[in-house]
């Protein structure tokens, strides 16, 4: 059975059974704090278990872009080690909303496996869970007694807390589950060992394929439970290990889902992957081309959906998938140019239908890839180089873990080919020492970002909770509930929810809105406004002494009015990017505030500064048309498109949507807008950069940071002024200074020659012999380019002269390091390497070629001691 055919017989089948069929959402989540990516198939329906939304359907089912890096049985370092993990994957499932429990889940997941796929009872078994007397949770009683009518008792097996509680996370719904695992071995294996002993024992060919869970209790913030008002069935089903089984082969990347890709490695890379590796090269092999097929479809699919690879957060972790997909091919495929990218056709045209994102985006997609690919490499090499030099000032057969760690850290080079490379010269890196200086990195990432949450304080119960900012500023609010958060980062908080309110949240790139919350006896402030799980919450450093009754909640109105105006002229310049650069721009991010907006957008090269002025003129005439805002609430989402709003990639709209109309600009947004476009006053680009493969930069203000900014270059064009003396001409005033600056630089050059040229003599006379070396260390007046014109002058003189040269030139150390050539070779001498270690005494560092390498720092008062240790390099 084709994976096309699995997917839909699901769908088809839960359709059957009353269920709303959904798309999937989008991979990255951008309306979700507390995740990076969706990585489950419950994540896009966390608002409805947690009872803060109604969900269209009470029966619900689709299959989900999943996205997993670490977890349980999961890490990325082992993704494609072995036949069954992945980073992206896909998830079947189905979901009741305080509708059907646990009867119906078990009865339908049995008749699909088995009467609808037609999987033999025979290689299934399944778990239900134990009991916990720590959690007071009894044995599952009633799923074993649902399933001993379908399979026979000595296949359902009891689960722990580990394999058979489920969880959303530290706090929330969770519950019991019943897995389903299937047992695909040989009839030989099987006769060695029954299959219930390797349930869930990590056998890549007895594995878990579906998984339901019984959600009916609230995890609280001191790790109680408490029964949930309702219950719910959260089921996930893994689509490519289920593929596995139905087209009866022994790994996932043996399917049809992945088998077009490994094809197409096969093709680019004139490499063969073979199902059962004969020996340890071709399982080498296998390992790379399983890593690249499937990492591919993880950074497509999240760069589609709009996360760019980066050095930050979500962007980090996609451009850390890729480098990986890179590296494996470069190890153990010797691909030494950009490839991967040509693999997206194949998952295009494999996924297109019934991922369509992947179509649309397919060539922006691409020309990401292949940039990043192209950096990547660039790094590599450098790293290589980088390794080269580390190896040649090693002692020994162990390079330090903390060099290593810097190669890593700095330079992104992979910790695995440094192995790899050393392994070929007969040495190793401390791994204890790498592995410390990776865990401090990370204990102190994960200190700077630790945050902990208590339980919501409910002060009234099934009260609406709703947004009334499009239309005012102040209202009467009550707090409907709040919770206190401590942060290393921001410290104690509150998060406060409130009836009506009239504070916007921070979201599609706009920032929350801040303000005051007031009555008669105290006003606390607002610091910001934030979004989760469909719940406002509005930041305060304190509580009110009295929570009950009525406030005042007052929006800031100037950094409200800034911040609308900032984001209606987003919208009027994406309309004149597309209309000068070409519809091929979207939007790719965006940052609106009340000080400046930012806008990321597709364009594959700098845009001119002729076409930035273009854009201004453009913006700025829609200002001056005086253009008035036309808004269109709970307007139906195809009637909107139909009428030509844009909606943007990667974004997860509703069945019911916003339009915002300013003359032909329109497009879907919730944010905050102007009345009319004559509000924004006027727009000024302040700079265009790119920002990632194919992605530029545009950041601007408007309104009162324009006037600002005015009187900031007027103030500046006086100051030029009075420092030409006012000339009648400041233009020609300056253009006559700078002429005059250039010919007296030429000027001062020629002389600093040939005073290098006439000191040359006196320091070749101060050169002292140690072992055969003609040494000298000595401190010049001289700038850092002089010191190194003399070191050539004087090094030039002989083929054995090692040098250093330490400056002060306006106060500012610097150390020069050269050795002649030879000595490099046969004496093993390294220049970068000796002022990077030099470089400590003057508070800095430094480095560069074998041969001639400079440091910088702080001490000049370290001069001396540097000098003097120069000489221990020769001893």
């Amino acid at each position: 059975m084709k994976s096309q055919e699995v997917r839909q017989q699901f769908l088809d089948f839960f359709q059957s059974k009353s269920h709303l069929i959904v798309p999937s959402a989008p991979i990255v989540l951008k309306d979700d704090p507390t995740l990076m990516f969706n990585n489950s198939g419950m994540a896009q329906f966390k608002e409805y278990f947690l009872g803060n939304a109604v969900p269209k359907s009470k029966r619900i089912a689709d299959t989900q872009k999943c996205l997993r890096v670490s977890g349980k049985h999961n890490d990325l370092e082992e993704v494609g080690i072995d036949t069954y993990h992945h980073t992206m994957f896909e998830m079947l499932g189905n979901w009741s909303f305080g509708d059907y429990f646990k009867k119906e889940a078990i009865h339908w997941a049995w008749e699909l496996l088995t009467e609808v796929y037609k999987i033999d009872k025979d290689i299934l078994y399944v778990t239900v869970f134990e009991g916990s007397k720590e959690e007071n949770v009894p044995f599952d009683q009633e799923a074993w007694d649902i399933w001993k009518t379908l399979i026979s008792e000595d296949r359902i097996l009891l689960g722990n807390k580990k394999d058979n509680f489920w969880e959303m996370g530290d706090q929330g719904p969770c519950g019991p589950c019943s897995e389903i695992h299937v047992d695909i071995r040989s009839a030989e294996e099987k006769a060695k060992t029954p299959g219930k002993e390797l349930v869930n024992a990590d056998h890549p060919h007895v594995v878990e394929i579906w998984n339901n869970v019984f959600m009916e209790f609230n995890r609280k913030a001191d790790g109680s439970l408490e029964k949930l008002p309702a219950q719910h069935v959260d089921t996930g089903m893994g689509f490519e290990r289920l593929c596995m089984v139905l087209q009866g082969v022994q790994s996932n990347y043996d399917t049809d889902v992945f088998m077009p890709l490994i094809q197409k490695i096969e093709s680019v890379t004139g490499k063969k992957y073979t199902m059962k590796a004969a020996n340890d090269a071709e399982e080498k092999t296998n390992i790379a081309i399983r890593v690249i097929a499937d990492h591919v479809r993880a950074v497509a699919f999240a760069i589609a959906d709009g996360q760019l690879p980066s050095n930050t957060g979500a962007g980090y972790v996609i451009r850390r998938i890729l480098r990986r997909a890179i590296r494996y091919g470069f190890t153990f495929l010797d691909t030494k140019e950009a490839f991967i990218y040509q693999l997206i056709e194949t998952l295009a045209s494999q996924m297109g239908q019934s991922f369509p994102e992947i179509v649309s985006q397919k060539s922006f997609v691409m020309n990401v890839i292949k940039e990043e690919e192209n950096s990547f490499l660039r790094t590599l090499d450098q790293g290589l180089q980088l390794l080269d030099n580390v190896i040649k000032g090693t002692e020994g057969s162990e390079v330090s873990g903390n060099k290593a760690f810097e190669l890593y850290d700095t330079f992104g080079f992979p910790k695995d080919l440094t192995a790899l490379i050393l392994k070929e010269k007969g040495m190793a890196y401390n791994e204890a020492d790498f592995d410390k200086a990776m865990f401090e990195q990370k204990t102190r990432s994960r200190a700077a970002s630790e945050v902990s949450t208590d339980d919501w304080t409910i002060l009234t119960e099934g009260n609406t909770e709703t947004f009334v900012g499009y239309d005012l500023l102040v209202n009467e609010v009550r707090i409907t509930r709040y919770r206190k958060v401590d942060s290393k980062k921001d410290g104690q908080l509150y998060q406060l929810v409130l009836d009506h309110t009239p504070f916007y949240p921070e979201g599609g790139g706009q920032v929350g809105d801040k303000g005051t919350l007031s009555n008669a006896n105290e006003s606390i402030d607002i610091i910001d406004t934030k979004k989760e799980n469909n719940l406002i919450l509005h930041f305060t450093r304190t509580l009110p002494e009295n929570l009950d009754g009525a406030f005042i909640a007052k929006v800031n109105r100037e950094l409200r009015a800034e911040t609308a105006g900032n984001h209606s002229a987003t919208h009027l310049m994406h309309q004149a990017l597309r209309t000068i650069l070409g519809t091929h721009v979207e939007q790719k991010g965006s940052l609106v505030s009340p000080d400046y907006l930012r806008f990321d957008f597709s364009h594959f090269s700098k845009v001119t500064d002729e076409q930035l002025k273009e854009v201004e003129n453009f913006v700025n005439a829609r200002i001056q048309e005086h253009l008035p805002l036309i808004e269109k609430r709970n307007m139906p989402f195809n009637d909107a498109v139909a009428e030509g709003a844009m909606a943007l990639f990667g974004e997860k709209y509703g069945d019911s949507v916003r339009a915002i109309r300013f003359g032909d600009s329109m497009e879907l947004c919730g944010g905050i807008h102007v009345q009319n476009t004559a509000d924004i006053w006027y727009f000024k680009i302040i700079s265009e950069s790119a920002v990632a493969a194919g992605i530029r930069r545009i950041e601007a203000i408007t309104g009162e940071a324009v006037q600002r900014f005015f009187a900031a270059q007027e103030k500046a064009l006086d100051d030029i002024k009075s420092a030409l003396k006012n000339p009648q001409d400041s233009l020609k005033a300056v253009v006559s200074l700078q002429e005059e600056n250039a010919k007296l630089a030429r000027q001062v050059e020629f002389l600093m020659k040939d005073k290098i040229k006439n000191m040359k003599g006196a320091f070749v006379s101060k050169l002292e012999e140690i072992n055969g070396v003609r040494f000298l260390a000595t401190q010049v007046d001289l700038d850092a380019s002089g010191a190194k014109d003399l070191a050539y002058e004087v090094g030039g003189e002989d083929n054995n002269i090692f040098l250093v040269f330490a400056t002060a030139d306006e106060g500012k150390p610097m150390l020069t390091c050269y050795i002649s050539k030879e000595l490099v070779d046969s004496k093993g001498l390294n220049a970068g390497k000796i002022v990077r270690e030099l470089g400590k005494y003057i508070e800095g560092g430094g480095g560069g070629q074998p041969f001639f390498a400079t440091a910088g720092g702080k001490d000049v008062l370290g001069i001396p001691e540097a000098l003097e240790k120069a000489v221990d390099y020769i001893k």
